[in-house]
């Protein structure tokens, strides 16, 4: 019997970052130099390396016989632990009503999605899991590429909504920002929030790594700046390193009673809710306490140093710019200087340079621009530094807080060998490019890369 497959799943394509984990697996039976066991340089996988806080994983042993279904919109214990924690961190004073809890914040923006009629406005570059969402729900909607500080112009979002139809129009704003590490400043914020009001703009706020911010008292949420228009969604995953735990929740915006309604109604029928014992589980995670301020603390800093060294390192590589990190884990490196040279190459895409970099002698993984809802032909990519032993890194961090620029620098070449290698790397693939010297089996190797 042949089965057959719904076209709008066939028009589906495998995420970029699943597509390169797929060839990193076969990578290492595939490559005929011994040089390979040793794996690879990994700059692609946006995964905070830190464990799960303990008082988390304490609390996850203690409810693992809660094997009984949840209310939908969450447990209130939990509803109400995360209204503590938005009014605590982000000033937001937000009453568990208006909270529901889903199975992170990627489902939560699907199910807003599915629920909000209108076009979607997508600023680029973005993260790569937005446009798959957007296309599968068959939305319409359009880019708003940023200008050359990497962030939503008040002026462009204005004249695109002029031209839309649509009652409504649906912005996705990403803050703190993945790919760039960008954080948006409250007179930014505000700047958007009265186009948005003017044009009749619904924000989805992401702000998955609000609590990564290196400053965290510049972190203002755009719930704060326009509270009666946005979805703020946050969770679990980057913040408390647990992204393995799908949890997330979503705030709705001021008086949005029917709403919240109808959003009840497609969680009850697509997932009836999120685990039980996850849910008292993340009790402990959003419970405000001086073990979790030292963990948000630490994490943030080190981040900011590994920020602070890539951005430098890549930086000082001839013809590369990058974006300075405010937050999270990644920055975006723009290769497009080398646009002639990589032609010459054969290199003609962002996919082919992704490519071209994990094969031997490079051995190094990115994601490419075109993942990032960028041109093919934008040789830009995001780099995301977390290759590291987030354990071991968190207690040599606690032993010798690093204070001076010197002691951050050794910090990362002794706790992060491979981040320092592997820009060590991505620096030799350019200077062979220069000179003319890619290796031959480059073009043979790249061709085992699966696109399936």
């Amino acid at each position: 019997m042949k089965f057959i497959v719904d076209q709008q799943v066939e028009d589906i394509e495998m995420p970029e970052n699943l597509k390169l984990n797929t060839f990193l697996q076969e990578f290492h039976s595939d490559c005929p130099h011994p040089e390979c066991g040793f794996g690879f340089y990994g700059f692609a996988f946006g995964q905070s390396p830190f464990p799960v806080p303990r008082l988390i994983q304490e609390a996850l042993v203690k409810n693992v016989h809660k094997g009984e279904y949840a209310a939908v919109p969450g447990i209130p214990e939990l509803r109400s632990a995360i209204s503590k924690y938005n009014k605590h961190y982000f000033g937001m004073d937000v009453a568990p009503e208006r909270i529901y809890v889903g199975p992170g914040t990627k489902e939560l923006i699907f199910n807003l999605l599915e629920i909000l009629h209108g076009t979607v406005i997508l600023p680029t570059p973005a993260w790569l899991g937005y446009l798959p969402q957007i296309r599968f729900l068959k939305k319409n909607y359009h880019m708003l590429p940023t200008r050359a500080n990497k962030k939503i112009s008040p002026a462009d979002l204005r004249k695109l909504a002029l031209r839309l139809q649509d009652r409504q129009k649906i912005l996705i704003l990403n803050n703190p920002h993945n790919p760039t590490g960008l954080l948006y400043d409250k007179l930014e914020l505000e700047e958007i929030a009265d186009i948005c009001r003017e044009q009749n703009i619904t924000v989805i706020s992401d702000e998955i790594y609000a609590q990564t911010t290196y400053d965290f008292s510049k972190f203002l949420s755009m719930g704060k700046i326009y509270p009666e228009g946005t979805f703020v969604t946050n969770g679990l995953s980057k913040s408390h390193a647990a992204g393995g735990y799908r949890l997330g929740y979503v705030i709705f915006p001021q008086h949005a009673i029917e709403l919240k309604t109808q959003f009840k109604k497609i969680l009850a029928t697509e997932y009836t809710a999120v685990s039980t014992p996850i849910q008292h589980a993340a009790v402990a995670g959003f419970e405000i306490s001086s073990d979790i301020d030292e963990y948000f603390d630490v994490t943030r800093n080190i981040h900011h140093i590994m920020g602070e060294y890539c951005h430098n390192a890549l930086s000082k590589i001839s013809g590369v710019k990058t974006t300075k990190p405010d937050a999270t884990f990644y920055l975006l490196a723009d290769f497009n200087a080398f646009a002639p040279d990589l032609q010459k190459a054969g290199i003609s895409t962002s996919q082919k340079l992704s490519e071209a970099l994990i094969v031997h002698p490079y051995h190094t993984a990115i994601v490419g621009g075109d993942s990032l809802v960028l041109e093919r032909t934008d040789f830009s990519a995001r780099i995301a530094f977390v290759d590291y032993d987030g354990s071991q890194v968190y207690q040599n961090y606690l032993k010798n807080k690093p204070k001076t620029s010197s002691e951050r620098m050794e910090f990362v070449k002794e706790n992060a060998p491979k981040i320092v290698s592997g820009i060590q790397m991505i620096s030799k693939f350019f200077d062979d490019l220069k000179k003319n010297n890619l290796l031959n089996t480059n073009a043979k190797q790249t061709s085992l890369i699966t696109t399936s």
